[in-house]
């Protein structure tokens, strides 16, 4: 049980703004599992949902890595109490949000996290791993691992490689054995290398995309978009096959790169919410049942020692921080890192 009535979080204030605020405990529910949190992660989702007026009041973030304090009802299954877990929630939507000393999450859709592995790092997994499953499963329609979808290794685009999404797609495309071309700011090209990129290009160069033609023989059908958006699109496009392929893109794109390449919209938030959002195209489709699937994945993959993590920063103040964080990402200085906050380090908490 969780040793108080209540706890600090940050609430959405509106406009963009966030504050630090005392809030009671949540109670687990059936399946559920109550997390104090240890670390929390930053995604852009983050800033951008704290954006809308009527978000005010709810609870800021979606990626954390704690302890389990609390089984609700059936939760046992699946966790124990004590159990290092990670995984996301639906935040700034609700009471309930990563940015807090506590969470509820659902008990299957937790993945693990071994000895190996902090805290902060494991911070930094949910989103980026949900999403690299459905982009290579659910998007491209490849094989769970570690098979490809054809006996010899098949070229993959990996746009925005030392994004969060990026690095382990490279890491789960090469345990599935694929060849990985991977794009990203050449000050990063070492660090992308070093999760398993076959090759790497800068994404600012105009030449890139012939480049990547040349060296995968014209044959590239498939390329994974982390970026979506600042003409992402065209870049792909210019290095697919003449014969066309499949983007899996998480933002979606205003339009079709070329008639014969179908971009397709992954989202970790269909792991979360049925029918999440209105606007696919495949709306009615539910992929709830895909998140223990991918978790169970996950935490094997961890245990085999078969992941690792990017670089962490972690912010000075805890919860006090994440309106510097927000400032941060927004101002573009993240690279090739992931943006942490360590609950404990958060001024004034008990």
């Amino acid at each position: 049980m969780s040793p108080t009535k209540h706890f600090a979080a940050i609430i959405v204030e509106g406009g963009g703004a966030v504050e630090l605020e005392e809030i009671d405990v949540p109670k687990p529910g059936k399946n559920e599992v109550l997390v104090k949190v240890v670390a929390a992660a930053l995604n852009p989702t983050d800033w951008k949902s704290a954006r809308p007026a009527e978000r005010a009041g709810n609870v800021s973030g979606c990626d954390f890595a704690g302890v389990v304090e609390e089984l609700g009802p059936g939760a046992g299954v699946y966790r124990q109490i004590g159990d290092r877990v990670t995984t996301c929630v639906y935040g700034a939507r609700s009471a309930n949000g990563a940015y807090a000393q506590y969470v509820v999450a659902k008990a299957d859709f937790c993945i693990g996290i071994p000895d190996s592995w902090s805290f902060e790092e494991a911070a930094q997994l949910p989103i980026a791993v949900y999403t690299t499953a459905q982009c290579l499963y659910q998007s491209l329609r490849f094989n769970i691992l570690p098979e490809p979808a054809a006996p010899e290794p098949l070229p993959i685009l990996v746009y925005g490689s030392s994004s969060s999404v990026g690095n382990f797609v490279i890491q789960f495309a090469k345990h599935g054995r694929f060849e990985v071309h991977a794009t990203c700011s050449p000050k990063n090209f070492d660090l992308v290398r070093g999760f398993g990129a076959d090759k790497v290009y800068d994404y600012k160069d105009p030449e890139a995309p012939q480049k990547i033609r040349e060296a995968t023989g014209g044959k590239l059908k498939y390329a994974v978009d982390t970026i979506s958006e600042h003409g992402s699109d065209k870049f792909i496009s210019g290095a697919l096959s003449d014969e066309g392929g499949k983007i899996a893109c998480i933002l979606p794109y205003s339009g079709t790169p070329r008639a014969n390449i179908e971009p397709i919209l992954s989202l970790a938030y269909d792991l979360v919410v049925d029918g999440f959002p209105a606007q696919r195209p495949d709306t009615g489709v539910s992929y709830i049942a895909d998140g223990p699937k991918y978790a169970k994945l996950v935490t094997d993959l961890l245990a085999q020692g078969k992941l690792k993590p990017a670089p962490v920063l972690v912010m000075p103040k805890g919860l006090a921080s994440v309106n510097d964080g927000f400032k941060y990402m927004i101002d573009g200085k993240v690279s090739g890192q992931k943006v942490i906050f360590r609950i404990a380090d958060t001024p004034g908490l008990q």
